[in-house]
């Protein structure tokens, strides 16, 4: 097993006027250190990098960043939707007691409070309202929560699991829809068949 594990430190997003500088969403607690000047960032897809940092800068709460060789509109666009990465030791841990890096979560046990397993972490979703982890449930389907405190109450390492406290209907089973007993009118017509001919 290597010593080191791949860390999602940002997204690159829209250029930002027309000299190749580019609007970054942030996905680490450490955006002064992973991109500080000279900072050499890994890209998805791979072929898209590496990048080197030139310059960043922050305009109305957003990060943005230059990068060496990007110097036009057109080849800053390219670059839209790419993922940034690090390599980092795999026992680091972020400065945040309350933040957790996407490795040490994927493959938790996920289970309700009074212990009953319903799934396994299979991912960590960075969406732009909220982090979301996915589970892969105990039938094989995959469930979608979002990845708060009020829904995520406890993660614990130590134990391997995830606490899961879902709001009513976040993981129940919803049976798929038999299309030879669906909605029927009075005399047994479909209903969306009905009306004036």
């Amino acid at each position: 097993m290597s010593d080191t594990v791949e860390l999602v430190v940002g997204r690159i997003g829209r250029a930002h006027g027309i000299r190749g500088d580019l609007m970054v969403e942030v996905r680490t607690d450490d955006p002064e250190l992973r991109f500080a000047a000279g900072a050499s960032l890994r890209t998805d897809p791979a072929a898209r990098g590496p990048l080197v940092v030139e310059s960043g800068r922050v305009h109305s709460g957003r990060l943005v960043l230059h990068f060496v060789g990007v110097d036009d509109r057109t080849r800053a666009e390219e670059l839209r939707n790419t993922l940034l990465l690090v390599d980092v030791p795999r026992d680091e841990e972020p400065d945040d007691p309350d933040e957790y890096y996407d490795h040490q979560l994927i493959g938790l046990a996920a289970v309700l409070p009074g212990g009953e397993t319903v799934g396994e972490v299979t991912d960590v979703l960075h969406l732009p309202a909220q982090d979301v982890l996915a589970l892969r449930r105990p039938d094989g389907r995959e469930a979608l929560v979002p990845f708060v405190t009020e829904i995520v109450p406890e993660v614990d390492l130590v134990a391997g699991r995830v606490v899961v406290d879902p709001p009513a209907g976040l993981l129940d089973d919803v049976p798929e829809a038999d299309e030879a007993d669906g909605p029927a009118g009075p005399d047994g017509a479909d209903p969306a068949a009905t009306g004036p001919a």
